[in-house]
């Protein structure tokens, strides 16, 4: 069996276990006689495995009771429309921290539903940096604050959870969800696509704080979070597949050691490729300006030059080491090493790139 150190920033790796422990149970889950895509959303069996889920979520990420945990569908991208739906309810207002393209088309859905503030923005830069932000840039009162706490394309993150004047803070965490320890706590509404972190693509994960449920009345039924909590998210057919497999993805990082554990681990590989990018290359530089501002999930870099960059990406693939282009937006190289990018994989990487430096130096 053939498997490649795959970068990709989504859909992304997935750990070995998991996908041996699926194939296994493939055609026959738990002696049922057949598949977790042929079995009822509403048999026994299928509760289980989702209630499993959600319970295991809760115990990783430490999810107080008061929070509503949501398996959605739509991807992050239908969030961009179902937040401002949802919490627009006093003000009709809400500050959105404009830190890369994501968080962009956020804002610019959100306008369709009522004000919006951008009260920082790295976009003048390329995103290269994250936006600074300080209490006082949200004095004007509003029904939420929207940060991108990773951004997937330029390579930074937030580190640590900005204090923005008590207001509701509401996070897409798609590309860093489960990667290093969050207080729940913090936020009203954190929402996630799986497909980086959590399991393959079709599932959203919402972490909602109940109070922030039902406040605007006569929504459109499938895009109204009170719902889908009154049904346990099963109002319709939920992606019964991706959900089973962000069970495993959970059970497996809780058999690692939960989050420090994982945390721990990120912090080494990003430390890996960061040490290599600032220390020993003179070939490749790092994207993001600011070095506070750097992911741990996603890091960018570049020779600085359109063909040599391609030259590395098409040897690299050759040498199985995939999917490292940059997004089309960003160009350059990008390296998105999620929970299940082992740290092998990053040493070969940089020693790929070592290697790759001295033929071409």
């Amino acid at each position: 069996m053939k498997r490649v150190y795959n970068f990709a920033a989504g859909p992304a790796a997935l750990p070995l276990s998991v996908l041996e422990k699926a194939k296994e149970e493939l055609t026959d889950l738990g002696g049922t006689g057949m598949s977790v895509m042929e079995m009822s959303h509403r048999s026994s069996t299928f509760k289980a495995i989702a209630n499993d889920a959600e319970t295991r979520l809760r115990r990783l990420f430490s999810i107080p009771e008061n929070y509503k945990v949501l398996f959605l569908q739509g991807g992050a991208s239908m969030q961009f429309d179902m937040l401002p739906m949802n919490l627009m309810h006093n003000t009709k207002r809400a500050y959105y921290i404009n830190s890369g393209s994501f968080a962009k088309k956020a804002a610019k859905e959100a306008k369709l539903f009522g004000e919006v503030i951008v009260p920082a923005s790295s976009e003048e830069a390329n995103y290269t940096y994250l936006p600074k932000l300080t209490p006082d840039m949200f004095a004007q009162p509003a029904d939420y604050v929207h940060i991108t706490y990773n951004n997937t394309i330029y390579g930074t993150e937030f580190h640590g959870t900005p204090d923005v004047n008590g207001q509701v803070l509401v996070a897409d965490m798609t590309s860093c969800i489960l990667s290093e320890p969050i207080n729940v706590a913090d936020y009203g509404v954190i929402y996630a696509g799986a497909q980086k972190n959590i399991g393959p693509a079709g599932l959203t994960v919402v972490i909602i704080r109940e109070d922030l449920i039902g406040l605007v009345p006569n929504l459109p039924t499938m895009l109204d979070y009170a719902v889908h909590a009154k049904n346990d998210s099963m109002y319709n057919t939920p992606p019964t597949f991706a959900i089973y497999m962000a069970g495993l993805v959970f059970q497996w990082m809780e058999e690692l050691g939960g989050i420090p554990a994982i945390y721990e681990a990120n912090k080494r590989k990003a430390a890996m490729l960061y040490d290599y990018l600032d220390q020993q290359s003179k070939l490749f530089r790092g994207i993001v300006t600011d070095k506070k501002d750097r992911s741990i999930m996603s890091v960018t870099f570049t020779t600085g030059d359109k063909e040599l960059d391609a030259k590395f990406c098409k040897e690299a693939e050759a040498a199985d080491l995939c999917n490292l282009k940059g997004h089309r937006i960003a160009g350059g190289m990008r390296a998105s090493i999620y929970n299940a990018v082992s740290e092998q994989a990053v040493q070969a990487l940089v020693a790929f790139m070592a290697e790759f430096e001295q033929k071409n130096s």
